[in-house]
């Protein structure tokens, strides 16, 4: 034996342990069994059934025992460290095929949640895990766990070199195993690392990764997925409840798992006609704080709230209740933590090595390096383990502005043009692309959601017509246009009321998705019912009139969770909503009319058929300063209605409204009713004289009507 194999063995510096230990030829019908037992007295193994001892080769713990030629792997197993007796890893193939190899050489292999991670598997007839991590710049990779007493130099993992993945195949190893790997980098550190492609992990502040079967579940969903590409169409009703698992509802202070939140989550959206819910902070994560937003592991569901099974269930269950689950996903940037993707294998593997190109100053956190296709190749993976192995319905991709420019957050100085000298990432536009592209070649009927707070050009837009091809993007220049003029004291809102019309100038040239979301009722911005001027039962008519103005506005609809009821306090993502104030009759009101505005929504065409077409929409009363109110018409297919809203207390008796044509009006729609919390100042009746309709207006209110026409030319 060489004396560089004995210190390679002694130094954990193994790239290819298979080539030594295992079975090896002696000679012609002669072959030995090798066995590395560092700090054994002795070694045991059993051959063809019966118990033998190896003989100690050296006194550090290398083992051997002569067999026939005619002895496989399948005749021999050895004792494991923690006693079990299985096979010998050392005497498995490689379980990375050509096509494998060859698609990982090119980053094109979309399916890595298949091949890296742990993978249970049988292989050469024996059940057992397959262990396989890309790490292409290290000296050596081991395997610790429970099961070798987290020792690494008792499991050395073999290079994979073209590919730049470590692999060991290890028999009898089943789910339940907690483990991680141990990287030798150039430099001789000793890196210990979570598997990045692990399924499902420790619960914090612990990190081991811990092997699962997500492929065991049986699904009951198919009615739900043979549906839901309808929404992906654009002409379907869309509104999603935004919520954090962990602070929507708890048990005694503690947050309920999958399970539980499936069963209440599916009935409470049921009952307030939500027809999806967006799940924050599914990925793993070590930071409470953080939200979900620095992820740790990109392929497994937070362990917080139980296992991937768990998870599973739960979105089965909503499925099965007609609810669709999109998942918040943050290919944007992730955390600096040592266990983590953070300089994995010694070197800036999966972030860019330059800080003004792979450090976030916004968040203290590393980014991606999308011009690496072995990244972006693991980003795309990402994506598609989701929406193939935990079915859910679509991706909201977090933080998109800060992924398009090299320059965000930055000062000048601070950042590395592009080629152009542009402040463009053009390898993350390209990311983006690709990424849209393969999902939707996969995934037809799925939706991609973007999170892009600029105007950057043709997001929605297919890939084909060199668009980023998403299919909705969350429309932040209304939502901060329009909280900003709800915001603002009664007394100047008259002057402010372009804050809301101006978003009609550009609401057809995207796809957008109208958002009320948390990043509005957090970091000293008041919740949105402390936003609103005016005593409480002001407050609580501007929450109604808030809610029926983004219904009745252009594009598909989102809330976070609290608003429904006008909690007071900001979110707290370590408590759960102030679901107590229900028991005041205000609050129950309000939740009541956003119930009821749901369900209004769900049922009148005209409010989301043609959400992409500019002709459905037109203004009625484009600027009311006076009297602080704006008026314009939804068209849908077969109907037309008209929303009104006024934007200040105080009731108007018989407000004139022009139009056209109009043979019939129905008020259908109010946000005063009494049994909302209103005044109760509605139109039973609504006459029409020479194309002008009078109204009783309330204050702080939305009425919407019905409208029927003389001709067809409405």
């Amino acid at each position: 034996m060489q004396e560089d194999f004995y210190n390679q063995l002694l130094e954990g510096r193994f790239s290819d342990p298979h080539k030594f230990l295992g079975l090896q030829p002696v000679d012609e019908g002669k072959q030995k069994i090798l066995l590395w037992r560092p700090g054994c007295q002795k070694c045991e193994l059993e051959v063809c059934g019966r118990a033998v001892n190896a003989t100690p080769m050296s006194s550090e713990g290398l083992y051997e025992y002569e067999v026939p030629a005619s002895i496989t792997h399948a005749d021999y197993k050895v004792f494991h460290q923690n006693g079990t007796l299985s096979h010998d890893p050392y005497a498995f193939d490689e379980v990375l095929g050509e096509f494998d190899v060859h698609l990982l050489s090119k980053g094109l292999h979309y399916e890595l949640y298949n091949l890296l991670g742990a993978t249970l598997k049988v292989h050469q007839g024996v059940k057992g895990t397959h262990f396989a991590v890309w790490a292409p710049n290290a000296t050596a990779v081991s395997l610790i766990g429970n099961f070798n007493h987290w020792d690494d130099k008792i499991n050395p993992m073999r290079s994979i070199d073209s590919t730049g993945v470590w692999e060991i195949f290890m028999p009898g190893l089943s789910e339940g195993e907690k483990y991680k790997f141990v990287i030798r980098t150039v430099e001789g550190e000793r890196k210990i690392k979570s598997d990045p492609v692990a399924h499902f992990a420790e619960v914090r502040p612990k990190s081991a990764s811990i092997v699962f079967d997500v492929d065991r579940f049986q699904w009951e969903d198919a009615i739900w997925m043979e549906e839901r590409a309808k929404y992906r169409c654009g002409n379907t009703p869309t509104n999603i409840y935004e919520i954090h698992p962990g602070s929507w509802q708890r048990e005694d202070g503690s947050v309920l798992n999958y399970r539980e939140l499936a069963v209440r989550l599916a009935k409470y959206c049921k009952a307030m006609h939500y027809t999806h819910v967006e799940l924050m902070g599914i990925s793993e994560h070590p930071l409470d704080e953080s939200w979900g937003y620095q992820v740790t592991g990109y392929f497994g569901s937070t362990s917080r709230y139980g296992t991937p099974e768990d998870f599973q269930y739960l979105v089965n269950y909503l499925h099965q209740k007609q609810i669709g689950v999109i998942l918040d996903w943050v290919p944007a940037h992730f955390p600096t933590d040592d266990h983590s993707l953070a300089r994995f294998d010694g070197t800036y593997l999966y972030e860019h090595i330059d800080p003004r190109q792979g450090y976030h100053p916004h968040w203290n956190t590393h980014i991606f390096n999308y011009g690496r296709w072995e990244v972006s190749n693991f980003l795309i993976a990402s994506a598609l383990y989701w929406l193939e192995k935990m079915h859910v319905d679509g991706l909201r991709v977090d933080a998109v502005a800060s992924m398009i420019y090299l320059d965000y957050g930055r000062e000048p100085g601070e950042w590395v043009p592009n080629q152009m000298g542009s402040n463009i990432n053009l390898e993350a536009v390209e990311f983006l692309k690709h990424m849209n592209s393969i999902v939707h070649q996969r995934f037809s009927d799925v939706l991609m959601i973007a999170e892009e707070s600029t105007a950057f050009p043709a997001v929605t837009t297919e890939v084909g017509k060199d668009g980023l091809g998403f299919d909705l993007k969350w429309n932040l220049g209304w939502m901060n246009d329009t909280l900003d003029f709800f915001s603002r004291e009664f007394s100047s809102r008259g002057e402010n009321l372009s804050r809301l019309t101006f978003a009609a100038e550009y609401a057809f040239k995207e796809k957008y998705a109208l958002v009320l979301s948390h990043d509005e009722v957090v970091h000293e911005k008041r919740s949105l019912i402390e936003k609103m001027p005016g005593d409480h039962q002001e407050k609580l008519a501007s929450m109604r009139l808030l809610h029926s103005f983004m219904m009745g506005f252009p594009g598909k609809k989102l809330l976070f969770m609290g608003g429904e009821f006008g909690q007071p306090t900001e979110w707290n993502c370590k408590e759960q909503l102030q679901w107590e104030l229900l028991k005041q009759e205000s609050h129950a009101k309000l939740q009541n009319m956003v119930g009821a505005l749901n369900q209004f929504y769900e049922g009148n065409g005209a409010l989301f058929e043609r959400d992409n077409e500019s002709e459905s929409f037109e203004w009625v009363v484009p600027f009311d300063q006076e009297n602080v109110i704006i008026a314009y018409l939804r068209k849908g297919y077969k109907q037309t209605l008209l929303c009104l809203h006024h934007f200040c207390p105080g009731n108007l008796e018989n407000y004139q409204i022009s139009l056209k044509r109009v043979a019939r009006a129905r008020e259908v729609f109010n946000t005063d009713r009494e049994e909302w919390g209103g005044s109760g100042i509605i139109n039973p009746e609504i006459s029409i004289l020479e194309e002008h309709i009078g109204l009783a207006i309330p204050p702080l209110s939305t009425l919407i009507l019905e409208l029927e026409f003389s001709d067809d030319d409405s």
